[in-house]
């Protein structure tokens, strides 16, 4: 008999169960084994962000939520993972800017145990869609106070780092990012970059 009691709803779990049942019913059968091990994790996070790399005057501080696909093979390249990444930030009262990004980043996990990981996140490639609210005071006489609204979207190649961690509980983990803390090919306000989330993922 194969005891069915960690056997889970997943391919994974059920190809081990019947692969143990196999072996025991024959003895001369054998299982290749595979070269990748393709695994996704969906999860979401929010944090906040004081979006170095906009204008930012006052470096105030914006609530930030989204979501992120990982990619990872459990077999040949246990170290590493793609993440597909969709965040949205939000603007606060004190700095009227929105924008929502869509960007490719690439970890290494420098730190692999079973129940955690430590990583080095850079982000590769993005699409923003911004969208800012500028208010001045123009040198006509009387003087007024004039609002702009401005829009667009970016694609680049920001090659930004920041570092990670996972924390497993249960079927998922716990993951805490601090995001963007510097960039090479993307100009920054010259403020300290405070960009930390914390959110929550699974394995699919």
């Amino acid at each position: 008999s194969v005891s069915t009691e960690k056997v889970k709803l997943t391919l994974p779990s059920l190809h081990a169960f019947f692969v143990e049942y196999n072996k025991k019913k024959d003895p001369n059968f054998n299982e290749e084994e595979k070269s990748i091990d393709l695994d996704f994790r969906l999860g979401a996070f929010a944090g906040v962000s004081n979006s170095i790399f906009t204008e930012n005057p006052t470096n105030a501080l914006q609530p930030v939520a989204g979501i992120d696909l990982e990619l990872i093979d459990a077999v040949k390249l246990k170290r590493h993972a793609m993440v597909l990444r969709f965040k949205q930030t939000f603007e606060s009262s004190d700095y009227k800017y929105t924008a929502s990004q869509i960007s490719l980043n690439y970890r290494f996990k420098f730190v692999k145990t079973p129940k955690f990981d430590a990583f080095v996140n850079c982000k590769f490639a993005a699409l923003t869609f911004s969208k800012r609210e500028i208010t001045y005071i123009s040198e006509s006489n009387p003087p007024t106070v004039i609002t702009e609204n401005s829009s667009g979207s970016d694609f680049s190649a920001p090659v930004t780092f920041g570092i990670g961690a996972d924390y497993k509980v249960g079927n998922g983990y716990i993951t805490f990012n601090y995001n963007d803390i510097v960039g090479l090919s993307v100009e920054s306000n010259d403020e300290f970059p405070v960009d930390f989330t914390l959110g929550y993922k699974f394995n699919l």
